[in-house]
């Protein structure tokens, strides 16, 4: 065949399929990572290992609903879906609170994705509002936000903290002198502790992240604690989906010793774009002795970055040890999409989006008053 009639040969119909089956979506692991390469906007929250997971351990039976576009077998679109009836009926995306980032895949290299992607969820919606909440400005869904033809409305979500991804020195550089000598003491301190680091192997990454989770346990032992972290459902999530997620280059696991003993773990996840440390575990001893675990994670870290990978995410919240280091501050999007028939749902969202908006800026208020 000529190089002529190959351009000209037709590209492939485009199929698309509501995938409500979770066997069927566990089928949708091979040509869902190649789709994942093939959309930069993804985070590791899209990765089909979490994303499947999480509804092993988070799903209700008869809620999912997986939209996938193809295009001559090969995926081309996906929007990771599970239908809720409280407070409204709508379509929400799977990872629920332990995730971070939301959001669809895209497949870069056809302009077509965004467009059979926009109709085939407007066509899934019905009777139910599309409310995607947690979308990391710039993902890929604000390309079908962007297309939809009926009411829509963006309203603001979690604050997440984002460094730039460079050399751990780059990041001490943007501190003022006095801030720049005092972490650069600290990982001298905890160079002087013997403190070493081992990247987990994919065989013994199970085995890791039962360390991580009882030296996470130990650490908030009689302190404020996320309850969900301790669950018994979270673990099995965890381990289930890290060690594929590993073999895939999306997650690394690090082990902290002295001496031969494992004294911290830490998982960090990863994607083309963002390197983010998502959760780990420190045995008390290192804060007594006066190491500074937030410092030595976030060197760790910066090994994972630069390049193409331009973004250390500190993920979402606003604890003030984040701030030590002047993080941008990004705002997650809450993207609501409703058909004209749906209408009220949306008006009914944003109410409530509204209102919760103003608790919490009641709240953030009395705070900063409490520390004045």
């Amino acid at each position: 065949m000529t190089a002529l009639a190959t351009a000209r040969a037709p590209r492939p119909a485009l199929i698309t399929e509501l995938v409500t089956d979770e066997v069927r979506f566990a089928g949708l692991a091979p040509a869902w990572g190649r789709l994942y390469g093939r959309c930069a906007a993804a985070t590791p929250f899209q990765s089909h290992a979490w994303l499947y997971s999480w509804w092993l351990s988070y799903g209700r039976p008869g809620r999912l609903r997986v939209l996938v576009v193809r295009a001559g077998g090969e995926l081309l679109a996906a929007a990771p879906l599970m239908l809720v009836q409280r407070p409204l009926p709508a379509l929400v995306p799977l990872g629920g609170a332990i995730s971070d980032y939301a959001d669809v895949l895209l497949d870069d290299t056809d302009a077509r994705a965004a467009d059979a992607l926009t109709e085939a969820l407007a066509g899934a919606a019905r009777t139910a509002l599309v409310d995607f909440g947690e979308v990391r400005p710039g993902g890929a869904v604000e390309r079908v936000y962007e297309r939809w033809s009926g009411p829509r409305h963006m309203v603001r979500d979690s604050l997440c903290l984002e460094l730039p991804g460079v050399p751990m020195e780059g990041l001490t550089a943007r501190l003022p002198a006095k801030s720049a000598q005092r972490v650069r003491a600290k990982l001298r301190k905890v160079d002087a502790l013997g403190v070493w680091r081992r990247t987990v192997r994919p065989e013994d990454v199970d085995a890791a992240l039962g360390r991580l989770l009882a030296l996470h346990r130990l650490q908030w032992q009689e302190r404020k604690v996320t309850s969900e972290h301790l669950q018994p459902r979270f673990r099995e999530h965890l381990v289930r989906a890290v060690g594929p997620m590993v073999r895939a280059g999306n997650a690394v696991v690090t082990e902290f010793l002295i001496a031969d003993e494992v004294v911290a773990v830490d998982l960090t996840l990863l994607s083309r774009g963002l390197a983010g440390g998502y959760l780990y575990g420190a045995h008390p001893c290192l804060r007594e002795r006066k190491a500074d675990v937030a410092v030595m994670l976030l060197d760790a870290c910066t090994e994972y970055v630069g390049g193409e990978r331009g973004t250390l995410s500190l993920l979402r919240g606003d604890e003030p040890y984040k701030h030590h280091w002047r993080p941008e501050r990004v705002d997650n999007r809450r993207l609501l999409l409703a058909r004209r028939r749906t209408a009220p749902l949306l008006t009914a969202a944003l109410c409530d989006a509204t209102a919760r908006q103003r608790g919490r800026t009641v709240l953030h208020r009395w705070r900063e008053r409490g520390q004045d």
